[in-house]
């Protein structure tokens, strides 16, 4: 039954992700922590950046790792083709079709009205990572770092990646300031 679930979630994804990975990253998201709840929104953020930093298409990244982590090798496996085959036969029908008809008016508008519909995902995606942001770093620091991402990305064309590998290594070396409380507590009962 896992592997059936694991294969229905990212044969949603497949096949819905129109507009390519960026536009899946929601529909990742509703299947694996709402839908089924394997993972939590901040497991699933940590998925998302880290599979950023890394070359490749995102969503057959997250549902390789999703898959394995919920049922293994056979989960990584079902859901890594779960993802690409219904693109694949997508693709050879839509492009045998379109080809045939690409001087329709209609196809030209059909496919221009689906790119408002991706920017509303992803802007809802975007808006529920700044709420989680907000309530682990606060607004102020959360805005701060956007902006100073995102000057970074646009304007000095640093890849996201970077910066995500930036931050990443900038958390794990950190001193925990909880930890730091706790020894101070220590020293001074001692």
């Amino acid at each position: 039954m896992k592997q059936w679930h694991i294969f229905l979630a990212f044969f949603r994804v497949g096949i819905l992700g129109y507009g390519g990975g960026p536009s899946s990253i929601p529909l990742v998201q509703k299947e694996v922590v709402e839908k089924y709840k394997w993972m939590d929104d901040e497991e699933f953020a940590n998925i998302l950046a880290l599979g950023n930093s890394l070359p490749g298409p995102i969503a057959t990244k997250m549902a390789g790792y999703i898959g394995y982590r919920v049922s293994g090798i056979i989960g990584m496996i079902n859901a890594v083709l779960a993802t690409i085959v219904p693109t694949i036969l997508i693709m050879i029908v839509l492009l045998t079709f379109l080809s045939s008809m690409s001087d329709q008016p209609w196809v030209a508008g059909m496919t221009q009205a689906v790119v408002p519909v991706v920017g509303v995902m992803l802007a809802t995606l975007t808006y529920d990572f700044l709420k989680k942001a907000k309530g682990a770093l606060g607004w102020v620091i959360t805005i701060i770092m956007a902006v100073i991402s995102a000057l970074l990305i646009e304007w000095a064309g640093i890849h996201p990646g970077i910066i995500i590998a930036i931050l990443l290594i900038f958390a794990l070396v950190k001193p925990d300031k909880a930890k730091q409380k706790d020894n101070q507590k220590e020293g001074q009962s001692s």
